[in-house]
């Protein structure tokens, strides 16, 4: 296994398999999302280009590409990541944005997700970030299509200092497998001080 870092620019060779690999997590519980290549292309374009962007891509054996992590500025995503932090008091220009962190089911659990946050927190500190950030679907616990085996990672996430900042969220629409139209989630932000 191997993992590789990414900034700026040397991040665009590998945007079409970062895109692949968004799809096939995603379509899972909770996220439940029907990919959409022509947004992926679009969302992922402008990620690349964006202020302080880092990828993280984790390599099983044969350099197939199994895990992947980004993160840039706050400010160098879509104004619907922003605003919500601006309308709640916090400066977006001093938060880094964890954008999700993806790892095909064979590679959960084996301190993955802990090597991606690390690495997107000393990215955050070196670019003097006095935040870090992600947000995370909201769905119904008694959606039909939750998992019955479902863990949610709250206690990961907790265990990482971050917080849920209550208020604090963003609504998205996409379209969920199986679902002909898109339809509005709202995503609750964590948030983590880095001093």
């Amino acid at each position: 296994m191997t993992l590789t870092t990414y900034e700026g620019e040397a991040i665009t060779p590998y945007l079409s398999d970062l895109a692949d690999l968004r799809i096939r997590v995603f379509r899972e519980w909770p996220y439940l999302y029907e990919g959409d290549r022509a947004y992926e292309e679009d969302y992922l374009k402008d990620f690349a280009t964006a202020s302080h962007s880092l990828l993280i891509l984790l390599r099983g054996a044969g350099e197939e590409i199994v895990g992947a992590s980004t993160g840039a500025a706050l400010t160098g995503h879509h104004d619907g990541f922003s605003a919500p932090f601006a309308d709640y008091g916090y400066d977006p220009l001093t938060v880094f944005y964890c954008a999700e962190s993806v790892l095909l089911p064979p590679y959960r659990g084996k301190g993955w997700g802990h090597r991606f946050f690390d690495e997107r927190e000393a990215h955050a500190r070196r670019q003097d970030y006095a935040h870090c950030a992600f947000c995370a679907v909201i769905r119904d616990p008694d959606h039909p299509a939750r998992p019955a085996d479902y863990r949610p990672l709250d206690g990961f996430w907790r265990k990482r200092g971050y917080r849920p900042i209550e208020g604090l969220t963003a609504d998205f629409a996409w379209k969920d497998v199986g679902e002909t139209e898109e339809t509005t989630k709202s995503l609750q932000y964590w948030l983590k001080p880095l001093a």
